[in-house]
């Protein structure tokens, strides 16, 4: 006998606009949060790993028990993975000496791994089939890892080549414009192009955040990192109380039972 699908409601969010513009704004604000906390707060980098690790697990336990995808939960733990991704990253460079090349490495090949495991236990890779405690399980340690591997590719192309600010923001923006124009031109897949955009707008984000923030003798344009955050962090809580409103991006997954 075939399988029915049950038809219930996606547990992440539906892709619009507003998804890749919060996503951007959110890593540029999650980014300079973790400054603040260990420069500014002389928490150290060490400390606000794990203090952000802790607030990190908090917000799972917070947008897990919805069960549903709810845009304040969903966005707060989008801004800690964006948070303790760059972490990750920051301190394995720094307090371990290990190589920004080599850490390129070690994520992809942690993201393979991880993405062999979603697809040989659920059989399918689509952000549109989050159904399930497993696959949301899966999506949000992909989401971590891109998040790290975002960090160590931006870093490694903006600082290690000495691309520059806006060099650095035309490459990755050029990547997400590709990957979707080969998604609309059914020359790259769903999941791939999806992928592709979501780890490229780390570094869209943090190539915004400093060429905004940076002093015009670094290659910035010297606004403040207070009100860039402030202004930042106003549209993003606009559009996510907009989304919790309007629910435009609540979409239907399918399970099969």
């Amino acid at each position: 006998m075939q399988e029915k699908a049950a038809h219930v409601l996606n547990r992440v969010a539906g892709l619009t606009l507003f998804f890749w513009i919060v996503k951007i704004l959110s890593t540029t604000v999650g980014e300079t949060a973790a400054d603040f906390v260990a420069v500014n707060l002389n928490v150290g980098l060490m400390g606000t790993t794990l203090l952000m690790g802790v607030i990190t697990v908090a917000a799972i336990f917070w947008n897990f028990k919805f069960k549903r995808y709810f845009a304040p939960a969903y966005w707060f733990l989008i801004v800690m993975m964006s948070i303790e991704g760059t972490l990750i990253t920051d301190i394995l460079v720094d307090d371990f000496s290990v190589s920004l090349i080599s850490l390129d490495i070690i994520f992809s090949i942690f993201m393979a791994g991880g993405f062999y495991l979603w697809y040989r236990s659920e059989g399918t890779l689509s952000i549109h089939e989050i159904t399930n405690d497993k696959r949301e399980a899966f999506y949000w340690l992909i989401v971590l890892i891109t998040f790290a591997l975002g960090t160590g590719v931006g870093d490694t192309v903006s600082e290690l080549i000495n691309f520059g600010y806006v060099n650095s923001l035309m490459l990755f923006g050029g990547i997400f414009a590709v990957a979707g124009a080969l998604f609309y031109a059914k020359v790259l897949g769903a999941v791939s192009a999806f992928w592709i955009a979501f780890i490229v707008t780390r570094p869209i984000g943090a190539s915004l955040g400093d060429l905004l923030i940076q002093a015009p003798a670094d290659g910035g344009m010297g606004f403040s990192a207070g009100t860039i955050n402030i202004v930042f962090f106003a549209i993003i809580i606009a559009i996510v109380a907009y989304l919790t409103v309007s629910k435009i991006d609540v979409t239907e997954g399918s399970e099969r039972r």
